[in-house]
């Protein structure tokens, strides 16, 4: 694959035979992200998981970087109060449903109460490609409804190993400070490594890297 001028420039800043302190690898990234645009700064961890692992689960970063999400609810009667009253964008059942085969998608996370997914679940080629499909284990699907657009609001993301075993997840945007960067990028690091399955053998965490949008991956050192 043939690079552009900047990107070459970019990565012959980088020792990509070297592990950097997490500090200096956050202060190359934001220096090599070249783009007109602010950047989104990405975690890359490569995990030692067999096939039949994974690894997932949500947490709230301690330092936000994205902008209000539209959450849709698919609730009925009370819960659907509940859900209108909490902030959701848009609230419905088969109205919903049927909008969203007809190809609408024009919302950032989709929460259901349990008596729902039976419907909902015919969503699934559509909302399953796209990470859209409510999941009782990312607590998107819950009687909590208020809770969980708290939590969503507040910024809860997902993180999950993909057929590889590599977690990938954005950690923030080139122009924060290079400090919340490093701690959003810390705490979700301690989590992944709390979620450990307990049948992995040896090391858990391979390689940890971190990159821009366009810029080139970092390898991290977690140890400093």
């Amino acid at each position: 694959m043939k690079r552009g001028k900047k990107y070459r420039e970019a990565l012959a800043k980088i020792d990509r035979t070297r592990n950097y302190p997490l500090s200096e690898a956050v202060a190359l990234v934001k220096e090599t992200a070249f783009a007109k645009f602010d950047e989104t700064i990405e975690l890359s961890m490569n995990l030692n998981l067999k096939k039949s692992q994974t690894v997932r689960d949500t947490l709230v970063l301690p330092n936000q970087f994205t902008g209000d999400k539209k959450i849709l609810v698919f609730a009925k009667g009370d819960k659907a109060e509940e859900a209108r009253a909490a902030g959701a964008a848009f609230v419905g059942d088969d109205d919903l449903i049927e909008k969203i085969k007809g190809g609408w998608l024009d919302f950032d996370v989709a929460v259901a109460t349990p008596d729902m997914m039976k419907d909902v679940g015919r969503l699934g080629p559509v909302l399953g490609r796209r990470g859209l499909m409510p999941n009782p284990k990312t607590q998107t699907v819950t009687m909590d409804i208020t809770g969980a657009l708290a939590e969503l609001q507040k910024g809860r993301v997902e993180f999950r190993s993909d057929k590889t075993g590599v977690v990938h997840i954005a950690v923030g945007k080139a122009s924060m400070e290079p400090s919340a960067v490093e701690e959003n990028v810390r705490v979700i690091v301690s989590e992944v490594e709390k979620r450990r399955p307990p049948e992995a053998k040896g090391v858990f965490v391979k390689t940890v890297a971190i990159s821009s949008t366009m810029g080139p991956g970092v390898r991290v050192s977690m140890g400093d």
